[in-house]
């Protein structure tokens, strides 16, 4: 794991992309606010060695380098999924790249089923704790130059980051809620007795992707943000239809706001 690491750690340099400030991981329906960035460098994953390839509608699979927020910044356009047949070291590599390249901090964003009765389509949910319902990714020999065996996760999103987003939404009259963000296998969406389960079980917003890429993280000691966009509603009495293209396009509409609070963020790393 390390080689690859650092092969494509080197050749990410070699194309220009050094010392970045913070790494953001933006998910389904949001890869819009990379035009925010001062772009100095875009690469398709399918040029990068080792990086998986984005298959999934609304995952663009670009990296970009660039400033925001007055800060440098690497962008990924899309991620991939455990759905898509990516195993636990593919998913684990672009993080672990991020990190080996500089990054202080990671910044996650993701679509989300709401299944808390208080949230609203097209509300924003700072994640304060996860159920990480995927396979771990560090199942598996461990390499204890890139991690400890046994990572803790007693603070998986860093609080300080956390309560700056909440100050943030305030300032700018942003409608935000803090909650626990669930995360399963995908691609189905799920049924109304799952999402009666996993509120039950103390989740806020249920997802398909972020878990795995936060520890994988916190294994090496990077820092922490994500936020979910809430696309559609798993609460009884007020469960629609749902497909990705609805998903897409209600995560598109909550660009503005999440821009504002990303921004406002970054530069003050």
């Amino acid at each position: 794991m390390l080689e690859k690491i650092i092969e494509t750690t080197e050749f990410l340099k070699a194309k220009g992309v050094n010392d970045p400030d913070a790494g953001i991981i933006l998910g389904t329906g949001l890869g819009e606010l990379t035009a925010k960035i001062d772009t100095q460098i875009e690469i398709d994953y399918k040029d990068i060695p080792n990086f998986p390839v984005s298959t999934v509608e609304g995952h663009a699979g670009k990296l970009i380098y660039g400033k925001f927020g007055g800060k440098k910044i690497v962008a990924m356009k899309g991620r991939s999924h455990y759905y898509e047949g990516y195993g636990a070291e593919q998913v684990a590599l672009p993080v672990r790249v991020l990190k080996y390249l500089g990054i202080k901090c990671l910044f996650l964003s993701n679509a989300a089923g709401g299944v808390n009765p208080s949230f609203q389509i097209g509300d924003i949910m700072v994640i304060t704790d996860h159920i990480n319902l995927l396979p771990n990714p560090l199942i598996g020999p461990n390499d204890d130059r890139i991690g400890a065996r046994f990572p803790d996760m007693g603070e998986a999103y860093d609080k300080y980051l956390v309560n700056k987003a909440l100050h943030i939404a305030k300032e700018n009259n942003i409608r935000i809620h803090k909650g626990v963000y669930l995360s399963t296998t995908g691609p189905t969406f799920e049924t109304p007795a799952e999402y009666k389960y996993f509120r039950t079980i103390g989740a806020d917003a249920v997802g398909m992707s972020t878990t795995p890429e936060v520890i994988i993280a916190r294994h090496m000691n990077l820092p922490c943000f994500a936020v979910s966009v809430i696309t559609d509603l798993g609460i009884e009495g007020k469960i629609e239809y749902t497909t990705h293209e609805s998903v897409q396009n209600e995560a598109a509409k909550a660009e503005v706001r999440m821009t504002i609070i990303m921004t406002e963020m970054i530069s003050m790393l």
